[in-house]
């Protein structure tokens, strides 16, 4: 049965993260340079919910919450600075969803472990409960005032993939048995669902991305590729840009 598995699960972290990268750069060629060419934006659909999906992986994993969290979140205000000088834009990119996102993670992860910790007060309990709860209602409401990509849904994407993510301290063997990547695929694509209702045309392509998100091993990849993806996203970006301006001359 595991070699099964591991037959029929062959992608890596890393495969999924060249996979959603691909995708993203032709989503944004399309965008930037070809925007009569419907098809791109298409392709492009399935790079969100992989990424999304292995934010939840990587709050699962991290050794370092603090790091991984100003990781993203510092690459997203560099981002949002050279937007802001360059355009004068105050549309928050995919960085800021998924610094967002890993706040509420942790906020989840924190609950999660109060909850089935030996000792564990019920007033504990039921404020870490109230700290993620009110959090995710403080980013539903930013997300009414200040435009963020893929809105609330969007940022919302990692933590229903994060949902039956058990601590270390959880003893109990069905909610065990629920920590797998099927049922995290599967929470997250009710996160999309919701998210395809709300922004609508070309994004229910965004499913397609299930079926490398089922393909998972769980493994990272032999290759330690974790800095060229947060250089990739800004340089990519930087060359369309660039390329597009010399095309309007």
């Amino acid at each position: 049965m595991l070699e099964l598995k591991t037959k029929i699960c062959f992608l890596s972290g890393n495969s999924l993260k060249i996979i959603a990268a691909i995708a993203m750069l032709i989503d944004h060629i399309g965008y930037l340079l070809f925007p009569q060419y419907d098809a791109l934006r298409i392709i492009g659909r399935i790079a969100f919910p992989i990424f999304a999906f292995m934010i939840a992986e990587g709050c699962k994993y991290t050794k370092n919450k603090v790091r991984y969290f100003f990781m993203v979140f510092g690459l997203a205000a560099v981002c949002q600075t050279v937007y802001f000088v360059f355009d004068g834009s105050l549309f928050m990119s995919v960085l800021v969803s998924f610094s967002l996102a890993i706040l509420m993670v942790y906020a989840l992860q924190n609950f999660k472990t109060v909850l089935f910790a030996h000792g564990s007060t019920t007033v504990q309990k039921v404020l870490s409960a109230l700290l993620f709860v009110a959090l995710v209602f403080g980013i539903f409401f930013i997300n009414l005032f200040v435009e963020i990509d893929y809105g609330f849904w969007g940022c919302m994407m990692p933590v229903f993939a994060s949902f039956f993510h058990m601590p270390k301290n959880c003893e109990n063997v069905f909610l065990k048995k629920l920590d797998c990547i099927p049922m995290s695929v599967f929470t997250m694509s009710l996160a999309m669902v919701l998210l395809a209702i709300s922004i609508g045309w070309v994004q229910p392509y965004s499913f397609l991305a299930l079926v490398p998100l089922l393909l998972y091993s769980g493994k990272r990849g032999k290759l330690k590729m974790k800095y060229f993806f947060y250089i990739f996203y800004p340089l990519h970006l930087v060359i369309l840009q660039g390329i597009s301006m010399l095309c309007a001359l």
